[in-house]
């Protein structure tokens, strides 16, 4: 189906609403000015969040006298498609492959982001510096300054600005490295899915230090504001991009991965578009999907169709929702594929690929000292049930009570005491994925990803995937027929779920033999040929599909192709040796996850890996770092 005649007439509207505020003129005396201040890679590691470690003074005083959303979430543990999301108002997972990290995505051409429509009604909209979009937008076409000395100053006298500052104090890579300051590491408290070690100890005071440096940063930025003499028309907004580094919470589900500061700081002049009093705080749930309705209604924007948020201020501010919902699937390197929803009090995470374990090896993540001790540890044999679980496959589902259970530890999904809310829960993600027509279930790289393309009920028949996804991930026995016979299913999507859920199963069904090594030699799908050769060799030993891994690994295929094979190989483990050279090879090509896969599942098969091991010239990439490992 192409896109509706209705989505088409909304974008139109909002730009010629647009048109008219602009020509109607305006300066930051008739519309607020909007300055958006953005940390990266943190929780609310914040004394106004109620974290007594916490050394953040300029965003405590910000939400004393604005509004702090306490249940704020990022709609992606990671910040690619984080920021897709912020950018464009639409779920990463409703235009793959914008839900994994790291891809270019189609941004459909009739649609316009936020710094477009701001600017169609008359705001200079700057943006200093960080992109990282995940789609094909171009930055320089959508900001009128985009760079490191993009700044608000450069707005022509009397037009409202719209600017955004990224501080990347907080990212990632600055845990690699310990910083000294205020907290040390004898301050911290390690949570128990954790191992008490050194470098955890020193990965978190250093989080804690940075915290209180970007703190500055803000400040700094907030004393511009004021000697220009802006404060009293500016609506400041401070928040993350997604949730924090430290182990278990960039790119996984928990609450730590999506969980966000959000605070909002109105000036009395502009006080009528605030959402609550100052000083007061917000507990209902929200996300970052809402941030492009809000500054649009702050300038008295319409809303385009296909920003299914809603406006948190402004005259148009929507009473609360129930749910956030949030998602993973591949980070760098690593497929898996999670969803989520939380309504503040409860999570409940789902896992569609159960056979892979959280603590799958990612070279970028594993440079911290955290999860190199952790895998260390486990591999001695020197964790406790709960810290050794991170390393082993998953459940179908998750369950957390986040008031009694912070750390998220006990899984509560088979507890009587908490079924009615485990189906409730089930019913708003079933709905959720339907209704944003989540392109998740789509192999990276398959005909079928897009905004526009999958929404063709012949290419993407998402109601009856989501059901076959779920007879896969759930690993009833009583599913296994229906596996077997989508196996010769006409779509190539639900063939692949088919495959796949013979492999998470984990039975060698005689019945399932053949049709499996069919697909893997003859499907004109290269993905749905993986699922069935992976599950074959799992099955059955078969020296033959190990051969066809490593075929596809080969540099014949696309990137995304040979990245899934090489991840196949990897959970294959010892037979993958016969394919040796193919792996070798992905080692040396200069594509950084093709490589950072390939030198893993090499020293996994030598015996040389450790986990303090570097797949990468991590000196080099801190001196000139590239593109895909920026604000990772």
């Amino acid at each position: 189906m192409a896109i509706t005649r209705r989505t088409l007439i909304g974008s139109s509207a909002a730009l010629g609403l647009a048109a008219k505020v602009a020509a109607a003129g305006g300066g930051s005396a008739k519309r607020p000015n909007i300055l958006w201040l953005v940390s990266e890679d943190n929780n609310p590691f914040i004394g106004a969040y109620g974290d007594k470690l916490a050394h953040t003074p300029t965003i405590d005083r910000l939400a004393k006298g604005g509004t702090l959303f306490r249940n704020a979430y990022s709609n992606a543990p990671v910040c690619a498609p984080s920021r897709f999301a912020i950018l464009t108002g639409v779920y990463p997972e409703s235009c793959a492959p914008a839900n994994h990290m790291r891809a270019v995505a189609h941004f459909p051409k009739e649609f316009r982001t936020y710094p477009e429509l701001l600017r169609s009604a008359g705001y200079f909209c700057t943006n200093n510096a960080k992109t990282d979009y995940n789609c094909d937008v171009q930055p320089a076409a959508i900001w009128d300054r985009q760079g490191k000395d993009a700044h608000w100053r450069h707005a022509p006298t009397g037009q409202p600005f719209m600017a955004v500052f990224n501080h990347e104090m907080t990212h990632e890579s600055r845990v690699f490295g310990p910083v000294v300051g205020k907290v040390t590491p004898a301050d911290v408290r390690v949570p128990p899915y954790l191992p008490d070690t050194p470098g955890i100890r020193q990965d978190y005071a250093t989080y804690y230090n940075l915290m209180e440096k970007m703190d500055a940063q803000i400040a700094a930025r907030l004393a511009e504001l004021e000697a220009d003499g802006l404060a009293d028309d500016t609506i400041i907004f401070y928040y993350s991009d997604n949730g924090g580094v430290l182990p278990r919470s960039k790119r996984y589900c928990y609450d730590e991965g999506h969980r966000c500061a959000l605070v909002v700081h109105v000036p009395p002049k502009w006080r009528h578009l605030a959402p609550t009093a100052p000083g007061d705080i917000i507990d209902a749930p929200v996300s970052f999907i809402d941030l492009a309705p809000t500054v649009l209604a702050i300038a008295g924007v319409r809303q385009p169709a296909q920003m299914t948020g809603r406006p948190l201020l402004g005259q148009r501010k929507s009473v609360p929702v129930r749910y956030a919902f949030g998602m993973r699937n591949r980070m760098d390197e690593r497929y898996d594929f999670t969803r989520t929803v939380t309504d503040g009090r409860w999570r409940y995470i789902r896992h569609y690929m159960p056979h892979r374990p959280w603590g799958q090896h990612q070279a970028f993540e594993w440079l911290a000292k955290g999860y190199q001790e952790w895998e260390a540890a486990y591999l001695a044999g020197a964790l406790n049930e709960t810290q050794a679980r991170f390393f082993r496959p998953k459940p179908y589902e998750e369950l957390f009570d986040l008031t009694a259970d912070p750390d998220q530890v006990t899984n509560r999904i088979d507890e009587s005491g908490a079924s009615a809310k485990a189906t409730e829960l089930r019913r708003a993600l079933d709905d959720h994925l339907l209704a944003i027509n989540d392109n998740g279930f789509i192999p990276e790289g398959m005909a079928g990803e897009g905004y526009v393309e999958s929404k063709s009920a012949g290419v993407y028949p998402l109601r009856q995937i989501v059901a076959v996804a779920g007879a896969a991930a759930g690993r009833d026995p009583a599913q296994a027929p229906l596996l077997v016979r989508e196996l010769t299913n006409a779509n190539a999507i639900i063939r692949y779920w088919a495959a796949t859920g013979l492999l998470i199963h984990g039975v060698p069904l005689a019945e399932s033999r053949a049709a499996l090594e069919s697909i893997m030699r003859s499907d004109p799908v290269p993905q749905v040929r993986i699922a069935a050769a992976e599950a074959v060799a799992t099955l059955w030993s078969s020296a033959d599909a190990v051969g066809l891994l490593g075929a596809l690994a080969g540099d014949r295929q696309i990137w995304q192709v040979r990245l899934q094979a090489l991840n196949a190989l990897t959970y294959i483990g010892e037979p993958a040796r016969a394919v040796l050279p193919v792996i070798e090879t992905a080692a040396a090509t200069d594509h950084e996850y093709l490589s950072r896969a390939g030198l893993y599942l090499a020293a996994k098969l030598k015996g040389t890996y450790t986990p303090a091991m570097k797949m990468f010239d991590i000196e080099q990439m801190m001196r000139s770092p590239p593109k895909s490992v920026v604000g990772g």
